[in-house]
């Protein structure tokens, strides 16, 4: 499959954090080719793809997504609901999917601004003022929907201009379909290392799956990839994160120095576009955990700018994620045992 339909299908499903089995079987019929599918107790997801067993290389991207959760039931078929991740401006005017014995749609209103007082005008939204609108009698929804359960977004996926895409989840479907471009970029070459592609569990309530993923594996070198915040006009304009200017190579004491500079030398090397960022604390990502994991993992970072993160109308472009793929691929093809030693060698 091509990378902008594999980036669909994954987006358009729904998997929010607990509930990353959802989309195993769309991981799992993708990569079977390239290594062994495992999954553990937390719902981490494994491909391990064998090399020359001269070391084992972890490549992490979390597949859950950001969700709302069924908190309890108002009058006419209205769900009151509590948000993880989400920020309740993002969510008027929004569809949902909620997650019941079956799948219902809702859409999230609010009040129209001819009824709405002054004072309603001026105040921020709070979530515990918005409701879900399913259009079920009340006895009807508390007999599909009960309390606990998952909602998620209903953002279509859509091309735009210059190779950008739009969709809910691309945070980090978009990281899943890169470990994914790299294994095909890995499909004949014999590389020296073992690679474990995970697809990670629960990394927007705490990075939780990438501890259990890390220590069960143990790496001598683990990378994550996730998304990062652009620097345009609504991004962080501290950053110089730019759409199809390729991954973004995380510096800070996240990272192990020496990796990150040949992962640098490599991208020059073979004219893999890149930007780079500072983050002089916590990444806010699984690569945080993969660390401190064990004795310590030598640990990299490569993101791939996005704008309006946690929304449903995430943008990416697919050609960052294309390079992403293709520079894992090569750091992998160059790695060898004894320049590791080097390398892990402070």
């Amino acid at each position: 499959m091509d990378c902008k339909g594999l980036l669909k299908i994954l987006c358009e499903s729904h998997a929010p954090s607990g509930r990353e089995k959802w989309i195993h079987n769309i991981i799992e019929d993708n990569f079977k080719e390239f290594g062994q599918v495992s999954i553990d107790n937390l719902n981490n997801l494994y491909v391990n793809k064998k090399g020359n067993d001269k070391g084992k290389l972890m490549i992490m991207a979390h597949a859950d997504e950001v969700f709302l959760m069924v908190t309890g039931y108002s009058k006419n078929g209205f769900l009151k609901f509590k948000s993880n991740g989400i920020d309740p401006k993002s969510l008027v005017s929004q569809e949902v999917v909620i997650h019941g014995k079956v799948k219902i749609d809702g859409i999230i209103g609010i009040k129209p601004p001819h009824l709405m007082n002054d004072d309603e005008k001026k105040k921020a939204v709070k979530i515990e003022d918005l409701l879900i609108d399913t259009g079920y009698k009340l006895d009807e929804l508390k007999d599909i929907i009960k309390v606990g359960d998952f909602i998620t977004l209903k953002g279509g996926f859509h091309e735009l201009l210059n190779n950008n895409v739009t969709s809910k989840a691309i945070d980090d479907r978009a990281g899943i379909v890169a470990m994914y471009e790299c294994a095909k970029e890995l499909k004949n070459i014999n590389h020296d290392f073992d690679v474990y592609f995970v697809a990670s569990c629960q990394e927007e309530v705490g990075h939780r799956g990438a501890k259990v993923a890390s220590h069960r594996i143990n790496p001598d070198i683990g990378i994550a990839v996730d998304v990062t915040f652009d620097s345009g006009n609504l991004g962080d304009k501290e950053r110089e994160n730019h759409l199809g200017k390729g991954p973004i190579i995380c510096i800070g004491p996240n990272i192990h120095v020496k990796l990150r500079e040949k992962l640098i030398e490599i991208a020059n090397e073979y004219n893999i576009p890149y930007g780079i960022e500072v983050e002089p604390g916590n990444t806010g990502t699984d690569a945080w955990d993969i660390q401190i994991t064990g004795e310590g993992i030598p640990t990299l970072l490569i993101s791939i700018p996005i704008k309006y993160m946690h929304t449903s109308v995430e943008v990416i472009n697919i050609e960052d994620i294309k390079n992403t793929g293709k520079l894992l691929a090569k750091f992998i093809e160059k790695l060898n045992e004894i320049e590791l030693e080097e390398l892990l060698c402070y």
